[in-house]
């Protein structure tokens, strides 16, 4: 698949792209320019052309569940250490 094809899209990212393209016309934008865009805010949405399902279900953060990294919320901010400090005195 060349670089820029747009067969890895689902029909109705197409459909999206489209519709959003449409509406950057509308405002006054180029063709070029509205394309470029709508696909890019696609892109964004989605995370690209549709994907293999396995492992890519989406947590409620909108992270994938394999990338989500495990990183501990141990740390205590500035305002709960102040807050604890000023209970001990």
């Amino acid at each position: 698949m060349q670089r820029g094809s747009k067969e890895a899209y689902t029909d109705k990212q197409k459909r999206q792209a489209e519709h959003i393209e449409e509406g950057y016309i509308d405002e006054g934008v180029s063709r070029k320019e509205a394309e470029s865009r709508a696909w890019a805010t696609v892109n964004k949405q989605d995370g690209g052309g549709k994907k293999s399902g396995s492992g890519r279900q989406k947590s409620s953060n909108g992270r994938t569940k394999k990338s989500s990294s495990s990183k501990s919320s141990t740390k205590k901010s500035s305002a709960a250490k102040k807050s604890t400090s000023k209970k001990k005195s």
